[in-house]
Parts: C-alpha cells; structure tokens; sequence
C-alpha cells in the first residue's frame, strides 16, 4: 500500500542545477577553460566534495582568483537566469493529486533548508509538504541514504510503503540503499548519465499515473 511519495528538490521539481552549469560554463571561459558535462555532474544530487567548481576553477585558472569575487559575480549571473524559472512539467499535478489521495510527501535534498524552503515558499510549495528534509538535518548526503531513511521516520512509514522521485544517480543510488523504489525523471543535465536499477524512468512527470501505480500497488481507490 502507498502512502508516502519523496522528492529530490534540485533538479527534479525545480531545475536549479542547469543554470548553475550554464553559468559556471560561461565564467569558466573567461578564464579559457571548459567545463565538461560529465565532470559537472558528478556532484549534481550530492555535496561539492565529488566536485567543487569552485576549487577546480582556482586550481586550473592562469591567473589568480578571488572567489569572493567570483562567487558573487557567479550567483548575480544565476539569480538573472532564474528570474523567470517554473517548475517542471507535472510537479503541480503530481503534488496536488497526492494530496487528494492522503499521500504524505516530503522532500528529501542534499541542499540547505534555507535554499530549498526559499524556493518552495516562492512556488506556494511549502504547505503540501509534511517534511522538508535537508543537509542541515543529516550526517551525510546523497548518495548515501540518511535522508531518505529520515524522512521515512518523520513520515512515520517503511520502504515498502514509499516511493522516491530523483533526477540523478546519487539521489537514486541514496533511495536504492534506503530500499525504496524509485522513479527517475532526469533533466538536461542528468540525461546522459548512467543510472543504476530503478523502478521507472520518465522524461517528465506529466508521465507518471498516481492512480494507475496506487491500483498496482493495492490501493485503487482512497477517497
């Protein structure tokens, strides 16, 4: 039986990490260097410990850097792209119709509270959610799964009763070892990238039948 449905934040509801890549693309040119997908994305879903941008760009540059400077010039360039953001396609959907049914929903994200609550709040987001779980929260952070494990204990359900919604493989690989099955819905960042076993894969959430997987899963008709 259904009764509790998890989301990644960055890059699954709101597609935070594309702009970020864009901009750090573009800053990294001015100084002549490239920044390949592949190694950008390593720590998409994680922490900046798999990759800091930050740290790479001081270390290759052949010039010195002030990344005060630098951070400041990066997150003005970032709140420009973000100015007319919308969520992806079927969040609205997805959240509403779970509601409706008594799913409990959380998010889980290896981001800061303060991040991750500004942006719900900005979408009207925050209310349809039971918990908000973030970095600030746990030890460890995707891929590794302690906050997947934490929201399952506030929400008061197992595995068995859950199902995750991630868009990298460190979010899948932190709901796998949570044993929670899970549905992938990659973004522009993430789409080429291998993922491990998942339950479903999905080019956007306009795709994904609550109904359909709650009859499937033995709960055809909550209301």
């Amino acid at each position: 039986m259904l009764k509790a449905a998890i989301f990644d934040f960055d890059g699954l509801l709101l597609d935070t990490e594309t702009p970020w890549y864009h901009v750090f693309k573009e800053v990294y040119a001015l100084y002549g260097l490239e920044l390949p997908m592949e190694l950008w994305a390593r720590h998409v879903g994680s922490s900046l410990e798999a990759f800091n941008p930050y740290a790479y760009l001081k270390e290759h540059a052949n010039e010195p850097i002030d990344l005060v400077q630098i951070q400041s010039h990066l997150e003005m360039r970032y709140e420009q792209r973000m100015e007319n953001a919308q969520l992806r396609p079927g969040v609205l959907k997805i959240l509403h119709k779970a509601s409706e049914r008594g799913i409990k929903l959380a998010v889980a994200s290896s981001s800061a509270h303060d991040w991750v609550s500004r942006y719900l709040k900005s979408f009207g987001l925050m209310s349809l959610f039971d918990e908000v779980v973030t970095s600030d929260d746990v030890q460890k952070v995707k891929p590794d799964p302690e906050l997947y494990k934490l929201a399952m204990r506030k929400l008061g359900v197992s595995a068995f009763e859950t199902i995750a919604f991630e868009d990298s493989p460190n979010g899948l690989k932190a709901a796998n070892g949570a044993g929670i099955r899970c549905i992938i819905v990659p973004n522009e960042v993430t789409k080429e990238l291998e993922f491990p076993q998942y339950e479903r894969r999905l080019n956007s959430l306009l795709e994904f039948d609550l109904d359909q997987f709650m009859f499937q899963n033995g709960r055809s008709d909550p209301a």
